[in-house]
């Protein structure tokens, strides 16, 4: 038999990364802004932040993700009152369908944004440097990584920007009616999680409370929540409480015995411990660290 392969084409490639960031942002945070030659992108993962982008202003809030084109100069703002979570990626690319992306404001879906985490952990292990510091022009790479790493960060990006050009161009393939049905429950009961565990961040939870107050059983909320994050329900929801903390802290309307006694924990000393064991800094630590990005901004 003979054989005849065939040439894949690749609409999009990444040639090369210029930073990797997760910023947690104070309230009051303000960048005056810069222009380069390659892309880059703005997401929002918590909070709200604005954007002016050649003049033009945007409020970004949750999912939103603004393209930045090569030499287009642009600004963020915290409002003063919400302490925002950003991605964001820069990068070169001189594929001819980024032009989509020039001047576009999206909204991310459960998959991209999962494609999103997976960029931001491939970044750690490949960075020597934290991912936190908006100054930082140069990422040094460790000298041990796991294996194919930095090939994952160029793949999960250039599926996300594969799958927002997709959607939004409205060419995505037709999936099996079976399929989509299992795909829109299982999103359902997810957000439904979610839903209530971020209404909940008050109380005390146990995983019976939540299958019961939820109606899912236990069994498929471990399911959902690990498919998503890799981690139990109750593990979650300990890291959505330490991560309100962060943003209470950066926001600076109340002092540490307020947002332990806000979160529902017994005592301000059992909250700093917790803090510390899912933040790797206490609390004071962590304002600090915040406090000095901020000064560092200034001078």
């Amino acid at each position: 038999m003979n054989y005849t392969s065939v040439h894949l084409d690749s609409l999009i490639e990444i040639s090369e990364i210029v930073t990797i960031h997760y910023f947690e942002y104070a309230s009051d945070f303000y960048f005056a802004g810069e222009a380069h030659d390659f892309w880059e992108f703005i997401c929002v993962d918590q909070g709200e932040v604005d954007v002016t982008a050649d003049g033009h202003p945007y409020t970004l809030t949750r999912g939103d993700i603004l393209f930045h084109k090569p030499g287009e100069f642009h600004q963020v703002a915290a409002n003063h009152w919400v302490a925002p979570n950003l991605v964001v990626v820069s990068f070169y690319c001189d594929s001819k369908a980024m032009d989509f992306f020039r001047e576009r404001r999206l909204v991310i879906n459960d998959y991209e944004r999962q494609l999103i985490a997976r960029i931001i952990s491939e970044a750690e292990a490949v960075f020597s440097e934290p991912l936190n510091n908006p100054y930082q022009t140069h990422m040094k790479k460790r000298s041990t990584q796991p294996i194919g790493a930095e090939q994952c960060i160029q793949l999960h990006l250039e599926l996300l920007l594969l799958s927002l050009l997709r959607r939004y161009s409205n060419t995505e393939a037709v999936t099996c009616p079976e399929e989509t049905v299992r795909r829109k429950m299982d999103d359902a009961a997810y957000h439904h999680i979610m839903a209530y565990l971020e209404a909940h961040l008050s109380e005390h939870l146990t995983l019976d409370k939540i299958a019961r107050d939820t109606h899912i059983g236990k069994s498929r909320l471990q399911q959902l929540i690990h498919k998503r994050h890799g981690c139990g329900v109750i593990d979650l929801f300990s890291q959505l409480k330490i991560n309100t903390a962060r943003r209470l802290i950066r926001e600076n309307h109340m002092n540490f015995t307020e947002i332990a006694e806000y979160l529902g924990y017994s005592s301000v000393h059992y909250f700093s411990r917790q803090f510390k064991k899912l933040s790797r800094m206490s609390p004071s630590e962590y304002s600090s660290s915040i406090k000095g990005l901020s000064d560092h901004h200034q001078n």
